[in-house]
């Protein structure tokens, strides 16, 4: 091995370090910095969209949009290098999340005159997926999406009969009301439906009848009770896997999976040997 082949594996196993893993001061150093900037851009999105800010500030607001896009520019292009796959990382949702928020800034300036595309405020407001980014530095994200892909059964169970409660509700409230009072189809009356129980009440649809209104009063109760039902559900997942999981972070260097645990041998999502050891 020649030394400047050592030396670029030195560099790209010490930039893996910092930028994948979160577990090190120099990771977690990286992690905070990285949030910081996230935080920073989100807020000059938002001062950009207002005409009066915008107006006034445009230039001061243009530069610090650009500074950040060449920070996430700079950081997605180390990631990519330092990735061991990086065809796999560049396909991942962190990866396409990492595009993203540099993507639309390049676009408007090849772009800004494209009347298919409304306004080239439709590229700008994409940048408020940089928010996304977050998710990869909080590792209980991490939790909240296990526990949510592990319910995702019973949700969709729970989901299921709501849907049917809501088609039958529905469907009998176009019967009772009709059309003379705002019910005019049952389409319309599963969206009346589904605002009930969901105990919006927009108000846009409501019942005339003594016995709609006794149909919408049920519904009303019964959305109390529905509401409750994912949200239980969840967290007694997240709560199995609390103890199940310890509260330590690994990345896997072959599929970037950061939901491990310290101790862990293999990868759970792609059976890759992991480090046993771990530097601080």
């Amino acid at each position: 091995m020649t030394l400047e082949t050592h030396q670029a594996g030195t560099l790209k196993h010490t930039l893996y370090k910092v930028i994948f893993e979160s577990d090190t001061n120099a990771g977690r150093t990286f992690d905070r910095i990285l949030i910081y900037f996230i935080l920073l851009s989100l807020v000059v999105v938002m001062l950009d969209s207002v005409q009066s800010i915008s107006d006034r500030y445009h230039s001061i607001l243009s530069f610090l949009e650009w500074s950040f896009t060449l920070i996430f520019t700079a950081e997605y292009i180390a990631r990519l290098y330092c990735a061991q796959d990086r065809k796999k990382y560049a396909l991942s949702f962190f990866g396409i999340i990492d595009l993203i928020a540099v993507l639309p800034t390049y676009l408007a300036l090849f772009f800004p005159e494209l009347h298919a595309l409304i306004d080239v405020r439709v590229l700008r407001l994409l940048r408020i997926f940089r928010i996304f980014k977050l998710t990869g530095f909080l590792s209980e994200y991490t939790h909240l999406a296990n526990a949510l892909a592990a319910s995702r059964r019973k949700i969709l169970v729970f989901l299921s009969v709501v849907l049917m409660v809501v088609m039958v509700m529905g469907t009998l409230m176009y019967v009772v009301e009709g059309p003379e009072h705002g019910f005019t189809s049952i389409p319309i009356s599963i969206y009346w439906a589904i605002t009930t129980m969901t105990t919006v009440g927009f108000g846009d649809i409501t019942p005339k009848t003594d016995l709609g209104k006794f149909i919408a009063s049920t519904m009303m109760l019964m959305g109390w009770g529905t509401l409750a039902v994912p949200t239980g559900i969840v967290t007694s997942e997240m709560t199995i896997r609390r103890h199940k999981l310890d509260t330590g972070n690994m990345t896997c260097p072959n599929c970037m999976a950061n939901d491990l645990t310290i101790g862990d041998k293999y990868c759970s999502r792609c059976g890759s040997n992991l480090p046993s050891e771990r530097s601080s």
